[in-house]
């Protein structure tokens, strides 16, 4: 069983208003010198079986056509650790 990890994120030139309170709240919370922040979605899925080509060709479909607005967003597919596996 493996852990695989899609990261959504706004693409570049799409407006974050999120992160952009976020990031003028910074300051007057007493953390400076950070000069973006950009909001996004992360997903966590328990994969039963090994995480091969297949596997992961079929986790980027549903990233792509479920869990991420493509027209707006970008998203990564990876693997992150073993579950219940000695490595």
């Amino acid at each position: 069983m493996a852990r695989v990890v899609v990261d959504v994120m706004l693409k570049p030139e799409i407006l974050d208003p999120q992160g952009q309170a976020v990031q003028r709240a910074l300051p007057r919370l007493g953390f400076e010198g950070v000069s973006d922040v950009r909001q996004g979605k992360r997903f966590e899925l328990e994969v039963d079986g090994p995480v091969d080509d297949a596997a992961l060709a079929r986790i980027h479909e549903l990233a792509e056509s479920f869990l991420a607005n493509t027209v707006i967003e970008d998203f990564t597919v990876k693997v992150e650790e073993m579950v219940g596996e000695e490595k």
